[in-house]
C-alpha cells in the first residue's frame, strides 16, 4: 500500500539552518483554514547570539524553543497591538525563529478583506500584523503544529519561482546590520521595499542588499 505524502511540508524542512529555511519559505504558498497566500517576505532570528531575538531577553522564550519541535507556530503580540506569526526552525547546527512578514493574497481574499476593514489586495497581509489580522491569527495558535494539519501549513507543491533578496531586517533596534530579511524580488506586495539600491552587489556590513537567484 502505497504511503501517502501529507500536501504541507514535513518537519524535516525546519530541522537546517533558519537562514535557508527563512529564504526557502519565499515563494511557498502558505496555507491557513479558508485562505491562502504566497509568502513574499520573512526574516530569521537566531536562538543564540542574536540579541534582536526574543530569546536574548525572554526567558519564556527560551523556554518555547526547549519544550518544541521543529515546526512549532510561535505566537507573540508585538507592542500590544499586533499578533506575529513565526516557526521554530531546530534541529540543525544552530536553531531558530522565522517571523512571516507579508503574504500575496491568493485564496479567501473576501474574508481578509471584512476582517482587515480594507479592499486593496496590496494592503491585505503587507506586514505581519496586517497577515495575522487577515488570517484571524491571535494566541490560540500558539505552539500549534505547523506540519500536522493541511489546513494550516507551508505547500510542497505550487508556489512561485523568482529571486529571493536578502537585506537588513527592519523595525529593530539591535543587531540592525544582519542581512536576514528575505523578500520575493520586485514583489509589490512586501511590507517595506528594499530600501538600499544596488541590490545586485555583493551583501556587506554597509547595510547593503543582495539578490540571490531563484533555486
Amino acid at each position: 500500500m502505497a504511503k501517502t505524502v501529507s500536501p504541507i511540508l514535513p518537519a524535516s524542512f525546519f530541522q537546517r539552518d533558519p537562514l535557508l529555511c527563512a529564504r526557502e519559505l519565499v515563494g511557498r504558498e502558505l496555507v491557513w483554514g479558508k485562505c491562502s497566500g504566497i509568502v513574499v517576505e520573512t526574516e530569521a532570528y537566531l536562538t543564540l547570539n542574536d540579541e534582536a531575538s526574543h530569546t536574548f531577553s525572554r526567558p519564556s522564550t527560551r523556554a518555547f524553543v526547549e519544550r518544541n519541535a521543529a515546526g512549532t507556530v510561535y505566537i507573540y503580540m508585538n507592542y500590544g497591538v499586533h499578533w506575529m506569526l513565526n516557526v521554530l526552525v531546530k534541529g540543525g547546527a544552530r536553531s531558530g525563529l522565522i517571523l512571516i512578514r507579508a503574504l500575496e493574497p491568493r485564496r479567501g481574499l473576501g474574508l481578509m478583506r471584512a476582517r482587515r476593514g480594507v479592499e486593496d489586495v496590496y494592503r491585505l497581509c503587507s506586514g505581519p500584523g496586517k497577515l495575522a489580522q487577515a488570517l484571524d491569527i491571535t494566541k490560540r495558535h500558539h505552539e500549534m503544529n505547523f506540519c500536522a494539519d493541511p489546513r494550516y501549513g507551508f505547500k510542497r507543491q505550487g508556489g512561485v519561482d523568482g529571486d529571493v533578496v536578502a537585506d537588513p531586517r527592519i523595525g529593530i533596534s539591535r543587531s540592525r546590520e544582519f542581512p536576514w530579511r528575505f523578500t520575493l524580488s520586485g514583489s509589490p506586495f512586501i511590507s517595506v521595499p528594499v530600501r538600499l539600491p544596488g541590490a545586485e552587489k555583493p551583501l556587506t556590513r554597509a547595510r547593503r542588499a543582495r539578490t540571490l537567484p531563484a533555486q
